[in-house]
C-alpha cells in the first residue's frame, strides 16, 4: 500500500464501525513508520490476533505491536488516561515494548470521571445507545471550551479551576436528570495528580512530529475509530458518535494539512453491522440474522454488546466512498458468508413508491425505506485457505465484482479469516 506516491494513508470505516480496521492497520503497520489515531475515545475496540494471542486495543494504535513503529494519539481523540495506562501495562506484561514509541498530543482533551458519570445517568445517552464511557460529554465540554487538555496537567492551580468549572456543569446536568449523584472534584484532582507523572512524559506536539516525519519521507498511517455512518456531520444523526470519523477528520485530528494525505482506504465487512440504536435499512430479521451474528462472532470488543446484522448495503458504502474520497476498499469477513445458500446486496431504497440510490440525510426516509436487493447464489465452500483472488469460488468473485461496480471504488484487500495471513491483496 505504501510506495513512492503514497506516503500518508488514512484508514477509515466505511459502514457503522466494527469493520475490522484494527486488523488491517496491524497488517499495514508492518510497512509504516508512524501510526496515529485521530479521533474517538476508549469506546473503540480493535481486536488483533497474533498467532494464538489476541490483543484488544482501545486507545493505543495497533501499530504498537510492531517493533520500531512509532505510535501517537492525536488531538482529535478524547483520552481516558486511566484506561490508557491499564492498556500500556497489559501490553508490557504481554512482552510488547512500549517505551519511547508512544506519543500523546498535548492538545488532546481528557475523559474524566464526571464525564462517565453524566453519560451513565443520561437518558439521552441511553436512547442513542452509547457505550457510557464518557465520550460524548467529553467532546461536549471540548466544544463548550470548558475541557481539560493533557497540557493542563503541567499547571496544577489552573487544572483545579478547570475541574471545578467542569464539575459544576456536570453537577447541574445530574440535577436536571434527577440523579442524586454528584461529582467530587478532590477525587478527580487526586486521580490526575497520580497519573500526571506518567502522562506528561508522553505529551508532544503530535502534529509537528508527524509533519517532520512526512518531510523526511516517513510512511504514515492515520487510523480512525467507529465508521463513516457514525460521523457527527455525515452519519445518521443523532444516532452518531461525537467526532468526525471520516477522512476529513484525520487531518484535523492529527494536526496536518489535508493536502498531506495521499490515499484513503475504506474498510467494509462483506455484510453490514451496527451496534446500538438508529437506522439499519438492510437488517436481517429472525433466525438468519442470529445465524450471521453467530458466524461472525458479532459482539463488541469493548462492551460485549450484540451487533445488529444486515446484508451489504451498497448505498451506504457508495456514500462513504464519496464523503471520504476512498481510493480503495478492504473487504473483511467474506468467510462469514461461506455457508449461506443465498447472499443479498442492497442496490437502493424504495421510499413511498420512489427509488433512491443515494443515501439520505433524513432519518424519517430511512425509517420508511424498503431495501431493493440483488440476490446471489452462495459459494457454499470454505474460503479461509484462499491466498490469492483466483483461489476464491466463482460465486464469491461475482459478488465482489458487483460490489466494486455499485460502490464505485476498487477492492484492494479481501480478508477471509482472523489471522494476518488470511488477507488477500487483490492483484495477487
Amino acid at each position: 500500500m505504501f510506495d513512492t506516491q503514497t506516503r500518508t494513508l488514512v484508514v477509515v470505516g466505511a459502514q457503522w464501525g466494527d469493520e475490522g480496521k484494527g486488523k488491517l492497520v496491524d497488517v499495514l503497520a508492518e510497512q509504516a513508520d508512524w501510526v496515529v489515531r485521530y479521533q474517538g475515545g476508549a469506546n473503540a475496540g480493535h481486536t488483533v490476533h497474533i498467532g494464538e494471542v489476541s490483543f484488544v486495543l482501545h486507545q493505543i494504535p495497533s501499530g504498537i505491536l510492531h517493533p520500531g513503529v512509532r505510535c501517537a494519539i492525536g488531538n482529535g481523540v478524547v483520552l481516558d488516561p486511566d484506561t490508557l495506562f491499564h492498556e500500556i501495562d497489559e501490553l508490557v506484561s504481554d512482552g510488547i515494548d512500549v517505551e519511547g514509541r508512544l506519543y500523546v498530543s498535548e492538545r488532546a482533551h481528557l475523559v474524566l470521571p464526571y464525564h462517565k458519570l453524566v453519560d451513565a445517568e443520561s437518558a439521552a445517552s441511553k436512547a442513542i445507545g452509547t457505550t457510557g464511557r464518557g465520550i460524548g460529554p467529553a467532546y461536549e465540554d471540548k466544544i463548550a471550551r470548558r475541557g481539560v487538555r493533557v497540557l493542563d496537567l503541567r499547571h496544577p492551580e489552573r487544572l483545579r479551576e478547570l475541574l471545578e468549572r467542569g464539575a459544576a456543569h456536570a453537577n447541574a446536568q445530574l440535577s436536571t436528570f434527577g440523579s442524586p449523584k454528584r461529582v467530587d472534584v478532590g477525587e478527580t484532582m487526586a486521580l490526575l495528580e497520580r497519573l500526571a507523572p506518567r502522562l506528561l512524559p508522553l505529551a508532544e506536539d503530535v502534529g509537528l512530529c508527524v509533519h517532520r516525519a512526512q518531510k523526511n519521507g516517513a510512511a504514515v498511517l492515520l487510523e480512525g475509530a467507529q465508521g463513516s455512518l457514525l460521523d457527527v456531520d455525515h452519519g445518521t444523526y443523532p444516532f452518531v458518535t461525537s467526532s468526525s470519523t471520516t477522512s476529513g477528520g484525520a487531518a484535523i485530528g492529527v494536526g496536518i494539512a489535508p493536502t498531506a494525505i495521499d490515499a484513503v482506504l475504506g474498510v467494509v465487512k462483506a455484510y453490514t453491522t451496527r451496534v446500538g440504536n438508529g437506522p439499519l435499512p438492510t437488517e436481517i430479521a429472525g433466525a438468519l440474522g442470529e445465524e450471521v451474528r453467530r458466524l461472525g462472532n458479532e459482539f463488541g470488543a469493548t462492551t460485549g454488546r450484540a451487533r445488529r446484522c444486515g446484508w451489504f448495503d451498497a448505498v451506504v458504502v457508495r456514500y462513504a466512498t464519496r464523503v471520504n474520497g476512498l481510493t480503495g476498499l478492504a473487504m473483511t469477513k467474506l468467510d462469514v458468508l461461506d455457508t449461506l445458500e443465498r447472499v443479498a446486496l442492497c442496490t437502493g431504497y424504495e421510499v413511498d413508491g420512489e427509488l433512491f440510490t443515494e443515501f439520505p440525510g433524513d432519518l424519517s426516509m430511512l425509517d420508511r425505506a424498503v431495501p431493493r436487493y440483488e440476490w446471489f447464489e452462495g459459494w457454499r465452500s470454505d474460503t479461509g485457505a484462499a491466498r490469492k483472488l483466483s483461489d476464491l469460488p466463482d460465486n464469491a468473485r461475482r459478488y465482489l465484482d458487483r460490489i466494486q461496480e455499485l460502490v464505485e471504488a476498487p477492492i484492494a484487500y479481501v480478508s477471509v479469516g482472523t489471522r494476518r495471513d488470511q488477507i488477500i491483496g487483490v492483484g495477487s
